[in-house]
């Protein structure tokens, strides 16, 4: 009965909407269990880079309620990030290692950003009908949920909550991913850049990034669109935004002198 109870307010919670408060909480549910199952890198130095980065761009964005963003790199050769509620955000190891600058990596981490700042898995989730949906906020909420649900419910689509955006979903991260470089004090053109290397890699090795491209419609037109988006700043603007740093080639140079990435785990 106390299940169904909870389920019941699950579903109520999600039809009212969900508030600050409760993205912040279901957001450190997921993180908390997600740090659990990957393997996050725990170089001290890398991670304090990573934090600063994301941080200079999160700080600068609209979401001034979420006060406490977290990034994290994921020790995975496949190329792919993520955003969960709240202000967590995921970048994997793989990624990192395909960029060329720092304004390329500020792009990843702006575009996801992005995807909080417009709580796309939140909208998500208030549009989703019947019981599924409610048992997904329950178990974040009240943790009412064995191990086995919760994981399931993380690996759904190999991120969490919903996964996969929609294309206009994809849209408003990228403008938001624009803005929140340029107000942080980074070029923009990282972001169509990094979408090109994703694009050529997709040709050469397309099993590398088969994770981004099943959670991140991507195409030709995105990079039309972004440079289009670009192009709408001033030059001015555009000459003071920095593109690179010693500091980031060092963060990458230290990344790769990492050991090996450990073989993912078979699913069960």
């Amino acid at each position: 009965m106390r299940k169904l109870a909870v389920l019941a307010l699950a579903v109520t919670l999600t039809a009212c909407g969900v508030s600050t408060q409760q993205e912040i909480e279901m957001g450190a549910q997921y993180s908390q269990q997600i740090n659990a199952q990957l393997p996050i890198i725990s170089d001290p130095e890398a991670n304090r880079y990573i934090n600063l980065l994301g941080d200079s761009i999160a700080k600068l964005t609209s979401r001034t309620d979420i006060q406490d963003w977290k990034f994290y790199i994921v020790d995975s050769k496949e190329v792919n990030a993520f955003a969960v509620p709240g202000g967590y955000v995921y970048v994997n190891r793989g990624l990192i290692e395909r960029t060329q600058r720092m304004d390329q990596l500020a792009g990843v981490l702006g575009h996801e950003i992005g995807h909080v700042v417009r709580r796309h898995s939140i909208k998500q989730m208030q549009q989703q009908q019947g019981a599924n949906i409610g048992v997904t906020l329950a178990c974040i909420l009240t943790r009412i949920c064995d191990t086995q649900a919760s994981q399931a419910a993380i690996q759904v689509g190999g991120t969490a909550l919903f996964a996969k955006f929609s294309r206009s979903d994809e849209a408003e991260a990228d403008a938001e991913g624009i803005k929140n470089v340029v107000r942080a004090g980074i070029s923009p053109n990282g972001i169509p850049e990094m979408f090109e290397i994703l694009i050529a890699e997709r040709q050469s090795n397309p099993s590398s990034v088969e994770g981004w491209f099943s959670t991140h419609p991507l195409e030709e037109d995105r990079i039309a669109s972004t440079r289009a988006q670009i192009a709408q700043i001033s030059p001015s603007i555009m000459r003071t935004l920095s593109t690179d740093s010693q500091r980031y080639q060092s963060f990458k140079q230290r990344i790769r002198a990492l050991p090996p990435s450990p073989t993912p785990r078979a699913s069960r």
